[in-house]
């Protein structure tokens, strides 16, 4: 099992301080702080109410914390503590970089590919995925069961999780003079831009005659639908089980809760928070809080 020490750790330590002992301190895996042993990497929450104890407390050797915390001679107890303002960034930096497993780019043999998909050399397509007449930019990971319809365009540094669907057709019809549905052409597409999210077993359909758009650095949860012409704003968060109305405008840096539903047609704001379960029926000015059914400003 391989060691870690401070040295190691320096590139992902900038505006950090570090106090307490780190000669001969390292660690080899990481843990939540409850059940951290002696080389267990750890951080506290600065949210948490027993956050000194928790410092006090763990066998861990090397801590991440934030500058609230009494750093006292009793606290460090042969630790050693990085401190920091944003604990959680610079332990999940460390984590993605020294212990999450590098999936190398390639073509699973049993994906499929449309013979006019235009795929970068450096992407990764996992087995049972169908990609149409896509576009798809480098750094991509696209993981199995995935099927992404024709007019397609992924941008860079995108993951898609299993089983999700991007680019069906939207649910839109009208009723003819007997009363039955014909459904209204769909022939626009989706445009993923980069550093994109995108759950397991999501579904975000194509537009009807413009696209869908994913703006740049949106995360989007498992189990989400986003239906045709939908544009979700950059840096937003939809979480799962929201269901996002057609022709919807989410704004940047918006989040949307679980379970949360969007009628379609409305345009929510920036920075907007949309509580848990929420039905949101009307638009929504930015940097507000709306929860409730229907849901309502919360002041």
């Amino acid at each position: 099992m391989k060691k870690y020490n401070i040295e190691d750790i320096k590139p992902f330590l900038k505006s950090c301080t570090v106090k307490g002992i780190a000669k001969n301190k390292f660690f080899t895996h990481v843990k939540p702080i409850e059940k951290a042993e002696k080389h267990t990497l750890v951080w506290v929450s600065p949210m948490r109410s027993d956050k000194q104890i928790l410092l006090e407390n763990t066998k861990a050797e090397i801590v991440i914390c934030d500058s609230s915390l009494n750093i006292t001679e009793n606290a460090l107890n042969n630790k050693c503590c990085i401190i920091t303002e944003a604990p959680k960034l610079i332990f999940l930096r460390i984590v993605n970089g020294l212990f999450k497993e590098k999936v190398a780019f390639g073509i699973h043999p049993k994906a499929i590919i449309h013979e006019e998909a235009k795929i970068d050399s450096k992407v990764y397509i996992g087995p049972g995925t169908y990609i149409g007449k896509c576009i798809i930019g480098e750094n991509t990971f696209i993981h199995g069961n995935c099927y992404l319809y024709d007019d397609t365009i992924i941008g860079s540094n995108v993951t898609i999780s299993a089983g999700t669907v991007i680019g069906a057709e939207g649910f839109g019809y009208s009723k003819n003079e007997e009363g039955e549905f014909e459904k209204f052409p769909h022939m626009g597409g989706v445009v993923i831009e980069d550093n994109v999210d995108i759950g397991a077993n999501t579904c975000i359909d194509r537009g009807s005659l413009g696209n869908t758009i994913i703006k740049t650095g949106a995360k989007i949860d498992n189990l989400v639908h986003i239906a045709h012409n939908v544009i979700v704003g950059k840096n937003a968060a939809v979480i799962a089980h929201a269901m996002i109305g057609g022709s919807t405008i989410i704004g940047d840096n918006t989040w949307v809760a679980p379970s949360a539903s969007i009628r379609d047609g409305i345009t929510i704001g920036n920075e907007t928070i949309i509580g848990l379960g929420a039905v949101v029926t009307k638009n929504i000015p930015e940097k507000e809080t709306w929860a409730g059914v229907p849901a309502k400003k919360i002041r």
